[in-house]
């Protein structure tokens, strides 16, 4: 950092099903490699077999000790960047599968992981195959308090603000949310920075896989919601800068979290 400055690339790789994932995971950590100078690189969700990649979900299933973290971490290493390494299938030997988040240190230390809340699916995909995460996850770095959500979650504002008041100064959101949905992708991104006056990083997948074509347009927001970058539709590299204290400042200036109601009463039927 310079200055207080943050330096963030959010990488929006391209998931497609021709892929193998092993050629994915050498050219993604080559990508995160060549970040070096920045200090944040978030990468999407479920790159290495994708969010809507069903039938590899199983078979595919890694350990947080496994062939992607341990490229992920070396990736870190050799950036000197805080790594949001978007989310793996995770296979819990004693459980179910996880959608799962991990974030390594600058030295690729694995300090923190999130397993997904909120599943997607309505009965069918991750809501069936995929166990559901239980902790609400914020870690405390350099660059600020980070807290930890993934594509779905966005959709739950109480998942926000149970950050918000673990401190959360930058939210961090891999995603593979789908084109036809794109404009309530930007819209929640938007909403949840200024409900919690936080930062939002939202990184999403660009391509087409298990025949969702996917939305793109990874977006970072400042805490009075103002959008600082927007990606386009393919696979890009989007990089910003900006200063974290802009959180408490905004907090600060317009300090509407103080008037919360806080016991919220039960609803009178009249």
């Amino acid at each position: 950092m310079d200055g207080g400055s943050v330096r963030a690339s959010l990488i929006q790789i391209d998931v497609s099903d021709v892929e193998p994932p092993a050629e994915r995971r050498a050219r993604v950590a080559a990508l995160v490699r060549a970040q070096e100078g920045a200090d944040l690189v978030v990468l999407p969700e479920l790159w290495p077999l994708g969010g809507f990649a069903y039938d590899a979900w199983s078979e595919g299933a890694e350990p947080l000790d496994g062939p992607t973290a341990e490229a992920m971490s070396a990736a870190a290493r050799a950036a000197g960047v805080w790594l949001h390494a978007g989310s793996i299938v995770e296979r819990d030997p004693d459980g179910p599968i996880y959608n799962t988040s991990l974030l390594f240190a600058p030295d690729g230390e694995l300090t923190t992981t999130y397993r997904k809340i909120h599943r997607f699916g309505f009965d069918s995909g991750e809501a069936i195959a995929m166990g559901a995460g239980q902790e609400i996850v914020a870690t405390t770095t350099e660059l600020g308090t980070i807290g930890m959500a993934t594509c779905y979650d966005l959709r739950f504002p109480e998942l926000f603000r149970a950050l918000l008041d673990a401190g959360a100064e930058l939210l961090l959101i891999p995603a593979a949310w789908p084109e036809r949905r794109r404009e309530h992708w930007t819209l929640l991104a938007r909403a949840r920075a200024v409900e919690e006056q936080a930062y939002v990083l939202a990184c999403n997948t660009a391509g087409t896989h298990g025949g969702v074509e996917q939305a793109g347009h990874s977006i970072v927001v400042d805490p009075w919601g103002k959008v600082l970058a927007e990606a386009g539709a393919g696979e890009q590299v989007l990089t910003v800068d900006f200063d974290p204290a802009g959180a408490a400042k905004a907090r600060s200036e317009f300090p509407v979290h103080r008037d919360r109601l806080l016991g919220i009463p039960a609803p009178v039927q009249r």
